[in-house]
């Protein structure tokens, strides 16, 4: 399958193409952008078979390569995890368009009328691995928010984001929209992505989403601004008040229903008062489902089976059925862990203690913070955001889960009837 944009092409012209083609969607009103994605969730749909080949094409060569199955994982689509996709292209068409929304507006003294209100970032770059399901998220809200966008997925999904943009161009171009407002950059070298980010006169914002190397490349090389969504270090601590069967719903649910998506659960923190009776149960669960699991040494006294932990396994993110697991004294010496080894993702409390639940939400900084409710629900579709393009752990404009609203900003809007600061000097005869 051809690339959707050339790269005999040079990126400079491609980006200058989606900076006009941002001016187009821009124009577009509410209900054109809606029908927009609505087509674009049908494109997917009538599309279901070229794209699944093509990401068994995907697979099969990761599996090949000797890919990690969390990478599989990401990687596969299947009839049901495409037409969920299709769905929520559908959804986000039907979401409220925050394009013009007017957050505040204030009359001031002199007669002035102050408006903030929202509109479109401009052209957003999305940098990402391995989720063939990015292209279409990122695309349908970047869309809907009025912006272009600029794709460049990783090189194992080539095939698989080829066939889905090649759908998403067939809707775009029958909507009369510049394909353009959707590019795509195919070349894996790392070069175009440092070429990428240093485009500052034609991107407005980047987004990477990927592996701690990924991030670290764009960051170090983006002369744009970065939202990065990094690694998800998540951790559930299992306070003295906490109810124990709740507590057990909670981990194996954010460890085992999917190991490598970026809000299951990393480390388990136990309360020493309860570890005795709680650990042993979540061990056998844990093991039932097949999670290994890595202890510190008072884990080991409770089941000297679990292998030690290391500092390196309470920083890591597996993203695998493999558990850190460590008790701890108190709540604070749990919140001191999480602030050491967390990447302020999300965090979860299992108690009845209303007040150590509020010390918890309060001492910790995290994107997310779950009180009695899986880490599995930080995701912007859990959350009424519609898809999401990521979970935003960089303290900017926008942090958690990024909507639609994320992806516009603020401005001011003065309304006057011909006020002035200054009057103007008197004429002396």
């Amino acid at each position: 399958m051809s690339a959707p944009a050339s790269s005999a092409v040079p990126l400079r012209d491609r980006l200058a193409a989606a900076r006009e083609a941002a001016v187009a969607v821009a124009a577009l009103d509410a209900g054109r952008r809606a029908e927009l994605l609505r087509a674009m969730a049908a494109a997917l749909r009538a599309s279901a078979d070229s794209i699944l080949a093509a990401n068994a094409h995907d697979v099969a060569a990761a599996r090949e390569q000797g890919r990690a199955d969390a990478l599989i994982d990401r990687l596969r689509l299947d009839p049901g995890r495409l037409a969920a996709v299709a769905d929520a292209v559908e959804e986000v068409a039907g979401l409220p368009d925050p394009v013009g929304i007017v957050t505040r507006s204030e009359v001031r003294p002199n007669g002035i009328r102050v408006e903030r209100v929202r509109i479109p970032l401009g052209v957003i770059a999305m940098i990402y691995e391995a989720r063939p399901n990015v292209t279409a998220d990122a695309a349908s809200l970047c869309l809907k928010a009025g912006n272009a966008v600029v794709l460049r997925g990783g090189s194992e999904a080539r095939t698989s984001n080829l066939a889905i943009v090649a759908a998403l161009h067939g809707a775009l171009e029958a909507a009369g929209v510049p394909r353009a407002a959707l590019t795509f950059i195919d070349e894996p070298e790392r070069d175009r992505i440092r070429e990428l980010v240093q485009a500052e006169d034609l991107l407005d914002l980047v987004i990477p989403r990927g592996g701690e190397g990924l991030i670290r490349f764009v960051a170090e090389h983006s002369r744009v601004p970065v939202i990065k969504h990094y690694k998800g270090v998540c951790h559930l601590y299992v306070d003295a008040a906490a109810d124990a069967d709740l507590a057990l719903g909670l981990l194996i649910d954010g460890k085992t229903t999917r190991p490598s998506a970026c809000n299951a659960l990393e480390t388990l923190l136990v309360h020493r008062d309860v570890a005795a009776a709680f650990v042993p149960r979540a061990l056998a669960a844990l093991r039932a489902h097949g999670v290994a699991v890595r202890g510190c040494e008072r884990t080991r006294l409770i089941d000297a089976d679990v292998a030690a932990a290391s500092e390196d396994d309470y920083a890591a993110e597996y993203l695998d059925l493999i558990l850190a697991v460590r008790v701890v004294d108190d709540l604070d010496t749990a919140i001191a862990h999480i602030r050491r080894y967390g990447s302020d993702h999300t965090e979860v409390i299992a108690t009845a203690d209303a007040d150590a639940a509020r010390r918890f939400e309060r001492a910790l900084r995290s994107a997310v913070v779950m009180i009695n409710a899986s880490s599995r629900f930080s995701d912007g579709g859990e959350l009424g955001l519609g898809a999401e393009i990521g979970i935003s752990t960089t303290r900017l404009h926008a942090y958690g889960p990024m909507g639609l609203e994320a992806l516009t900003i603020e401005r001011t809007i003065v309304r006057g009837e011909g006020q002035v600061r200054h009057a103007p000097p008197v004429a002396r005869g």
